[in-house]
């Protein structure tokens, strides 16, 4: 029997991205205090509207910063995962640096949450050579960082080797569950200005081509895939503005309509795993 899943999660950065980035003024952190101030509540209550568990990825820098905002998403019932404890990416970390962030962030979900997390998505999606062995020495059960496939989840690797003049040599196959994601489906690039002294990244885009597009997504795997997960990354601090609120409330009528199932991310791994088995 057909069954497409949709996982709404939600990277709730906060300013921590900021500060990761060096960019502490004033109004780089009130672009991040939006989130828990004002994105965070709205997509609570636009999430119970409809019945939806979903997944919120919290670097503990959130958790820690913001408590009460985070206290809310747990009470709401949302499964809470690992995004690092500052918002660094773990490819431009040493091994120890990796583990102590994978550390630190866990304790702070467990105080949170009451337990560990059960999955890992990384900052900037950059995971280092170290990141597969770490993620199951530390007991997660999927990561979602990866963007192998788009609709269909599959078993991580650890151990490739990858060197400019030689062919590709590619691991083993691990325990841990991928869950793919990819930039087309994450609101920042689309939605969020960025002028530096280094850089523009123009964002600001039309809402409705937004959602056209990640509608046209799920349709797609409707109509391809027999059994898929399709997963949509937002931030609460970018797709908390109006006309975003109402693309994404538009997307979720509209994959209801036509069969989607919601879940929490580590629900879609069980029966991923289920299925496999």
């Amino acid at each position: 029997m057909p069954r497409h899943i949709v996982c709404l999660t939600f990277d709730f950065d906060a300013i921590s991205g900021f500060v990761a980035r060096g960019q502490t003024s004033p109004s780089w952190i009130s672009r991040g205090e939006f989130g828990p101030r004002v994105g965070a509540p709205r997509l609570l209550a636009l999430l119970g509207k409809y019945g939806i568990r979903s997944t919120w990825f919290i670097p503990g820098h959130t958790i820690e910063t913001f408590p009460q905002a985070c206290e809310q998403v747990c009470a709401a019932g949302h499964e809470i995962a690992h995004h690092g404890w500052t918002h660094r990416p773990p490819a431009g970390l040493t091994r120890d640096e990796e583990e102590a962030e994978l550390v630190r962030g866990n304790e702070a979900i467990k105080r949170l949450s009451g337990r560990y997390a059960r999955g890992y998505r990384s900052p900037s999606w950059d995971l280092s050579p170290h990141s597969i062995e770490l993620f199951l020495k530390h007991g997660f059960v999927y990561d979602s960082s990866l963007m192998g496939d788009d609709y269909t989840p599959y078993y991580a690797r650890q151990g490739d080797v990858i060197k400019i003049e030689k062919p590709a040599v590619f691991g083993s196959e691990t325990a841990l569950v991928e869950m793919p994601i990819h930039w087309a489906t994450d609101d920042a690039p689309h939605f969020e200005f960025v002028h530096t002294e280094a850089t523009v990244r123009q964002g600001l885009m039309n809402a409705n081509a937004v959602g056209e597009n990640w509608i046209n997504d799920y349709l797609f795997m409707r109509d391809t895939v027999e059994w898929g997960v399709l997963t949509y990354t937002c931030h609460p601090f970018v797709i908390g503005r109006g006309s975003r609120m109402m693309m994404l409330e538009r997307i979720i009528r509209a994959a209801a309509d036509n069969g989607a199932v919601f879940m929490a991310m580590e629900d879609a791994v069980a029966e991923f795993r289920t299925r496999k088995s």
